[in-house]
């Protein structure tokens, strides 16, 4: 079975507050250029298959349009039990699959094929069967305790962001049916709502590829858990989430942060633990949206006075996803006939189940230089 695991932006004044993000890479952490370039370069790898998945992603977009509304992507009422993980049959029943839909009669609805033309290619963006490569995770991932829900946004206020995520093996250009998923949405982040000591007046880093960031918030605040769950992925390898849209802060392109672990441990409250990290991304929005984004409340709101656009972010980290010919660009639609409705987004992540990679948490670098 597998978990997905989401974390989203502070919504009031905060959502478009300052801050760094979550996840941390752990151990060695690359901090020069060069050592983030010889990094992405080590996770490299070359086109296994090339997808023609793209009519999949429609079907999943369809799959939205019959629904009385495209944000209410999950049961809000939904719980998590040993009990119901243990039998869970992914996407067989529940209210993230419509049963009469047709998108579940087919078990490989993520297939891909090395049959493929240019022009289908340039139709392609977020649906590849290329490896996603490995970005840096960022100073807020919490060891343990994530909450196994798909709601997550709590009482947190902003625009409503569905996310439709589905992950598949490079190798074998299948679904994969036994991962979990993290997602975190950027902003003010649960359970780091104040700079570490001596940080208080901080001002950003001017210049280098650094610029614009500030030293990650340190976690103290163990209750605050808004913007971040976890939810297994479905049979068709897909994970679904409802939250909102990621505010911004300095130094940063909007961006959601994203896990994928191969093994987890449930505990009593609902919550799982997990140290083998399959896959650390992140995932960004058109510039264009993002503009369309920050003039609603409360994004308008953010004291941060110009948003750092996707070609600028700190740490070529936006570059860097872009590695492999992977777009890490979410594929939008409106859930309704206009933005205010709330947004729904698609990605499709290309992981490799032979590969393991050792991104750990450690309690170190929780305020490291990365975000």
């Amino acid at each position: 079975q597998i978990m997905v695991y989401t974390l989203g932006p502070f919504s009031t004044l905060a959502i478009v507050a300052i801050i760094s993000n979550c996840l941390t890479l752990a151990h060695n952490e690359p901090k020069t250029e060069d050592e983030i370039r010889d990094y992405i370069d080590s996770q490299r790898s070359i086109y296994h298959c090339y997808p023609e998945i793209l009519s999949q992603v429609e079907q999943r977009k369809a799959m939205f349009a019959k629904t009385s509304s495209g944000a209410q992507l999950v049961d809000q009422t939904a719980t998590a039990t040993a009990s119901k993980l243990q039998t869970l049959e992914f996407g067989s029943s529940g209210s993230d699959h419509p049963p009469d839909h047709p998108f579940l009669e087919s078990p490989s609805n993520l297939v891909c094929t090395q049959r493929h033309s240019s022009a289908k290619i340039s139709k392609i963006r977020n649906s590849t069967c290329v490896l996603s490569p490995i970005v840096t995770a960022g100073p807020y991932y919490h060891q343990e305790g994530h909450p196994i829900r798909q709601d997550i946004a709590e009482w947190q206020d902003g625009l409503p962001l569905a996310l439709d995520i589905g992950v598949i093996d490079v190798e074998t250009c299948k679904p994969v049916r036994g991962n979990i998923w993290h997602a975190n949405a950027t902003g003010f982040y649960g359970g780091h709502p104040n700079p570490a000591k001596g940080f208080e007046n901080e001002k950003p880093q001017v210049g280098g590829v650094r610029g614009g960031l500030l030293t990650g918030y340190p976690r103290d605040n163990y209750d605050e858990q808004w913007l971040r769950g976890a939810w297994p992925t479905d049979k068709n390898g897909v994970a679904r989430f409802n939250t909102i849209f990621p505010g911004y802060y300095t130094g940063r392109a909007t961006h959601i942060h994203a896990e994928v672990h191969t093994s987890w441990d449930m505990t009593s409250n609902g919550t799982f633990n997990s140290k083998d990290v399959q896959y650390v991304g992140q995932f960004f929005f058109d510039d264009e949206i993002n503009m369309s984004v920050d003039k609603m409340w409360p994004y308008n709101q953010n004291p941060v006075e110009h948003r750092t656009r996707n070609w600028r972010d700190s740490l070529r980290i936006f570059h860097n996803s872009k590695v492999n010919g992977f777009q890490p660009t979410l594929d939008i639609i409106k859930a309704g006939s206009v933005i205010n409705q709330g947004l729904v987004g698609f990605m499709t992540v290309g992981i490799n189940l032979s590969h393991r990679y050792d991104h750990h948490h450690n309690p170190k670098h929780a305020y490291s230089d990365f975000d």
